[in-house]
């Protein structure tokens, strides 16, 4: 039993539901305070699951509409049979177009706490080219039996599921093929190349019954026509598609002629510093991950004027022997360790590229970076992550104080 369900006990209250929380659930008045209720939509009227539970010794409450009695115009029929019990997508209720509009809303909202970055200019949000089906990683929970499947982030209740309709083809065909035979494990990882074919399914299964080799380190995609490799704990874009189209917009908003100096930040597997080295100088590439970095030396082994570091971000900032012209910044959802921020400003580069996966932390740093001296352009959001609040950002800054 999940330390959830011990202590969970439900009552039914109507509720008219406020704006959205960073999380991409609804918010509503309730008891002393504001609670968060998923499968709302700001303005309905709804009667909503109270769900209240401890969690690291504190009473927490959360809610899960359960009727709609005032629908928002932009509510749709979700499209999957789990949505909901399973909880992994917030947004499967609201029509797509309202989601791109809700995610702008939310990169606004992060900004509009720092006064500093009043009037940054945040453009509508770029649709992805799939709305479904886009999902090239998917992590499974295993329970007993080998039933794979996710675990409800409000109720904790797990969710056995044939098919998740944010998955590519090519994962949901190996679920369906591991489905019931995966006992030895309690958590299962499928990456799929969805321009390639190839696989990776870690953790590395004995049972004789499994149809497909499991255990890969490594499997190979191709993003914009070139092969990258990438290994099981390397990061890489879980929407290959859109990855292609945040690449190109990278590149047009660092405006190359060639001539500059490239530094790529939190570098990963050279996705970015392949990109950019046809046009430049020279690319400066930066990334503490062992196993990204010995993946890049083969994603990037063909051009010549790329130099690899590993280590920490917010330590090779400070004192490069080429200082940058033009910076790209692409840190995890934490956002840059401050002595990166700082680091970033050292550097004196005249345009940066900041790519985040959080608006939250990308109008910290922002505020930090105009601080240092940068005007803030452009916030560009794109959805990388339909069906979900997630949303990924790419801001443009240029130095005013040079």
């Amino acid at each position: 039993m999940d330390a959830h369900e011990g202590n969970a006990h439900e009552e039914l209250v109507e509720l008219v539901l406020g704006p959205l929380a960073p999380s991409g659930d609804a918010t509503a008045e309730f008891e002393d305070g504001l609670i968060e209720v998923f499968g709302g939509i700001p303005g309905e009227r709804t009667l909503v699951r109270i769900h209240r539970y401890r969690k690291r010794k504190r009473e927490m409450v959360a809610g899960m509409v359960a009727e709609v009695l005032d629908a928002s115009p932009h509510r749709v029929t979700p499209p999957c049979p789990f949505y909901g019990p399973c909880s992994g997508c917030q947004w499967q209720h609201i029509a797509y177009e309202h989601q791109l509009a809700l995610k702008r809303a939310l990169v606004e909202q992060a900004f509009a706490e720092h006064p500093e970055l009043a009037g940054v200019q945040v453009v509508a949000t770029l649709p992805s080219p799939d709305q479904l089906g886009y999902r090239n990683h998917a992590r499974f929970t295993v329970r007993s039996e080998g039933r794979m499947g996710f675990v409800n982030r409000i109720t904790r209740r797990f969710v056995e599921v044939e098919k998740c309709l944010l998955m590519s083809e090519g994962v949901n065909g190996i679920l369906a093929q591991l489905q019931r035979l995966v006992a030895e494990t309690t958590q299962l990882s499928i990456r799929y190349g969805i321009n390639t074919g190839e696989w990776l399914i870690q953790p590395s299964m004995k049972n004789h019954e499994i149809p497909m080799p499991t255990g890969q380190t490594h499997y190979r995609e191709r993003l914009s026509g070139r092969a990258f490799r990438i290994a099981s704990p390397s990061f890489f874009q879980v929407n290959t598609a859109q990855a292609e189209v945040l690449g190109e917009l990278v590149l047009g908003r660092l405006d190359l002629s060639g001539t500059e100096t490239v530094v790529d930040a939190y570098a990963g597997v050279g996705t970015f510093a392949a990109l950019l080295a046809p046009h430049s100088k020279r690319v400066i590439a930066i990334e503490e991950s062992s196993a990204a970095v010995r993946d890049a030396s083969i994603n990037i082994g063909d051009l010549d004027n790329i130099e690899f570091i590993e280590a920490k971000t917010e330590e090779a900032l400070f004192g490069l022997e080429h200082p940058p012209d033009v910076l790209v910044l692409d840190p995890p959802r934490a956002g840059c360790h401050p002595d990166a921020v700082s680091g970033a400003i050292e550097t004196g580069a005249k345009r940066l590229v900041y790519v985040s996966c959080d608006p939250v932390t990308l109008a910290r740093d922002m505020s930090l970076l105009v601080a240092g001296g940068y005007r803030v352009a452009q916030i560009e959001p794109l959805d990388m992550f339909p069906q979900t609040h997630h949303v990924e950002c790419v801001a443009t800054l240029e130095l005013t104080n040079e």
